[in-house]
């Protein structure tokens, strides 16, 4: 049932969004130099890569680390990247990576290859074995202000809670957070 619903979800939004994803796309090759999307190596179901595409954000010259990462995170920011990432219009991109079964719309956010602590705690407790999400309960309880550990924690609680439900009830948190910007760094 959750795999139909990211499929008719993902697909009814592509098509509903297709002029705006357009107009973002057009508006990142007219802000900054460099490629639309920027594709990052992510961590998916079972520990396995994937790559996951995000309308580009940052400069061309930005190490490949976590944004929490960087310092001063800002100066890597491109003119509309800011705003792209306080409404995650960035992530619109991945609505394909949903179709593809390679995250669902509820899940632990997946972790950037590079993440070993993320993904070594997530391993221990059993949540690799989660299809990750495009959002999530650790999303909607803090995003980028909790501490791995935390994160880790509300990752366990969706998966020992995990139902239709309860993505339904993320899934309607997760817009007034975006909104408001809420646990959103950089």
């Amino acid at each position: 049932m959750k795999r139909a619903f990211d499929i008719i979800i993902a697909f009814s939004l592509i098509s509903l969004l297709a002029i705006p994803i357009c107009f973002i796309a057009l508006l990142v090759k007219l802000t900054s130099r460099g490629p639309i999307l920027y594709w990052s190596d992510r961590v998916g179901i079972n520990n396995t890569i994937f790559r996951m595409p995000k309308f580009r954000t940052m400069l061309l010259n930005t190490p490949v680390v976590a944004t929490h990462l960087l310092k001063n995170a800002n100066h890597y920011l491109t003119p509309i990247g800011g705003w792209l990432r306080r409404l995650s219009l960035d992530e619109l991109p991945q609505l394909f990576n949903i179709l593809k079964g390679e995250i669902s719309f509820v899940g632990p956010r997946p972790a950037l290859f590079n993440q070993n602590d993320l993904i070594e705690l997530r391993t221990q407790k059993g949540i690799h074995r989660l299809v990750p999400g495009l959002t999530g309960w650790a999303q909607i309880n803090g995003r980028d202000d909790l501490p791995i550990p935390i994160k880790v924690e509300y990752d366990e609680y969706y998966l020992h809670h995990r139902s239709f439900f309860f993505d339904l009830k993320i899934l309607m948190m997760t817009p007034g957070k975006v909104f408001r910007a809420e646990g959103v760094k950089h």
